[in-house]
């Protein structure tokens, strides 16, 4: 899958990452500029993600995003700015076209992955998709996004793990589902922030246990995956979203050097 130039799945590990939601341009280029220099540094591609709008927030009392017009203009800002691909949420069809315009991958949210109309609306763009298993699939439920996708002539396909619904507000990670995804011939991506979340478990929000992340991010990159997704902020417990689950961003270089280099020994491994 090529985005913007990334071909995600070839010889090294592709990072997606950002803050959960777009909060403001100084927090965005923030976590940009720093993560940018982190992935050249480590020699990985990196592909910058926020998000404009929340639309699944567990309370209507929570924070959603400053909203597409703005959101929008932050990515493409930060895009331009330090030259990067940029990915962001898709929640409805018609915000297809509209989104695509302004980023380089389209991401469909994991309650949503099924969404027939979401799929095809992405696809149509011509821009590549991304979309998170949801917490209710199986790894092998997943073929049948991979082939409405390429019904609708996507440009790239990707699909992102994100952990399965284990009783209540709990999830649990299938690793060997790794493998099952990526046998249906598309790049799989491991999302380590969100596979630490423990979904409503805060009551108006989704706790979570940021200690898992490292772990789980170690473990799904010796299986073997494409691409890593994490949310990285500079203030995780002042998020305003995912606090519990949010990367602090001054500890990012020590977790993904220690993650490239099991990335590196793995991919020597199977060449």
């Amino acid at each position: 899958m090529n985005v913007r130039g990334i071909a995600v799945g070839s010889r090294r590990m592709t990072l997606v990452a950002g803050p959960c939601m777009a909060e403001s341009r100084d927090l965005c280029y923030e976590v940009a500029e720093t993560v940018k220099t982190i992935a050249s540094d480590l020699d990985i591609d990196f592909i910058f993600k926020a998000s404009f709008d929340k639309a699944n927030r567990t309370s209507v009392g929570t924070a959603r995003g400053l909203g597409m017009e703005a959101g929008l203009e932050i990515l493409e800002s930060v895009s331009r700015s330090l030259d990067l691909a940029t990915t962001t949420d898709v929640h409805l069809p018609d915000q297809a076209s509209v989104v695509a315009n302004h980023v380089d991958l389209l991401q469909v949210p994991a309650f949503l992955c099924r969404q027939t109309d979401l799929l095809e609306a992405c696809a149509r763009t011509k821009k590549p998709v991304n979309v998170k298993k949801g917490q209710f699939l199986s790894p092998f439920d997943t073929k049948n996004i991979v082939d409405k996708l390429r019904s609708f002539d996507a440009a790239g396909i990707m699909l992102t793990e994100r952990g399965t619904t284990f009783g209540y507000n709990m999830l649990v990670v299938d690793m060997p589902g790794l493998e099952i995804m990526r046998s249906f011939g598309v790049p799989v991506c491991f999302d380590a922030t969100h596979s630490a979340q423990r979904p409503g478990g805060a009551g108006t929000s989704s706790g979570g246990n940021r200690d898992q992340i490292p772990a789980l991010a170690r473990a799904a990159i010796a299986v073997g995956i494409d691409a890593l997704f994490m949310e990285i902020h500079p203030d995780p417990e002042k998020a305003l979203s995912d606090a519990a689950t949010q990367w602090p961003l001054a500890r990012a270089r020590e977790l993904l050097e220690g993650l490239v280099s099991i990335d590196q020994t793995r991919r020597r491994v199977i060449c």
